[in-house]
């Protein structure tokens, strides 16, 4: 009886796990470049009360045992970099990659991170920087006299100076992509940072080597669903509910048993 209450109690922690991970989806769905994430667990260890193929008489073996799972336990929680929506904007700064690839961000540390979100913007010294005024990577820098910014789906960044007609190249995006995207760490703000598991960026020009296109004008929304984020959110709390009827049943059994009179 006692392991039932520990079995259960392992699947209420679960669930809780679960629904924390929904609800942080459900709170950026209207996050830009946010990728969902999606919990993973396993069926923790098995004690065994009875082997199967053992010996139960002389040329005679059990077909199968009696091997009791001790609950569940969360392995990973997984994002998913489904491609999410796009939408335009107009602005030619916002910018969507098209396929594979992250764009590069220099953080304030010399390292480089990692995002899908496109919405830059221009700091005073007229760099193209995220929305924390980090600088993007390779650093691209707009002339004060520019009147307007062309940006291809090769990633070159060309501008229109006044007094001129002639565009005049000024820098080159170029993307990184990651044999394992899914082992990227998340440092919030739309960030992300490698890891031993992602592998090291490989990096190259939009539209080569595996690397999606750009967009211009264009920004890539969150690859949140809501519908199905809500039934995995439905789901998990009636999972929550069975394990805890089964606390329940369980001391109700214990109970029963505490009353027994001789």
């Amino acid at each position: 009886m006692i392991r039932a209450l520990f079995i259960a109690s392992t699947g209420m922690m679960a669930q809780k796990l679960n629904i924390e991970v929904i609800s942080h989806n459900l709170a950026n769905v209207n996050t830009v470049g946010y990728k969902k994430s999606r919990a993973d667990f396993q069926d923790l260890m098995y004690q065994n009360l009875r082997t199967p193929g053992a010996v139960s008489a002389e040329g005679v073996q059990i077909p199968s045992g009696i091997m009791v799972g001790l609950g569940v336990r969360p392995v990973s929680v997984q994002k998913v970099f489904q491609e999410g929506d796009f939408v335009r904007t107009a602005n030619s700064l916002d910018l969507a990659i098209e396929g594979d690839g992250f764009f590069q961000i220099l953080m304030p540390d010399g390292t480089v991170a990692f995002t899908r979100a496109g919405d830059f913007k221009l700091d005073s010294e007229g760099r193209i920087v995220n929305s924390d005024g980090y600088p993007l990577e390779p650093e691209i820098s707009i002339p004060s006299n520019t009147e307007s910014i062309t940006i291809g789906a090769d990633g070159k960044v060309t501008v229109i100076q006044s007094g001129s007609t002639e565009p005049v190249e000024i820098g080159q995006i170029e993307l990184a992509r990651f044999i394992n995207p899914g082992g990227l760490k998340p440092i919030g703000r739309n960030l992300f940072i490698a890891t031993d598991s992602s592998g090291d960026a490989v990096t190259a020009t939009p539209g080569s080597e595996g690397m999606g296109t750009i967009a211009q004008g264009f920004i890539e929304l969150s690859n949140v669903n809501i519908v199905e984020e809500m039934v995995n959110m439905i789901t998990a709390q009636r999972a929550f509910e069975i394990n805890s009827k089964a606390v329940q049943a369980t001391d109700e059994l214990l109970q029963t048993i505490n009353n027994l009179k001789r």
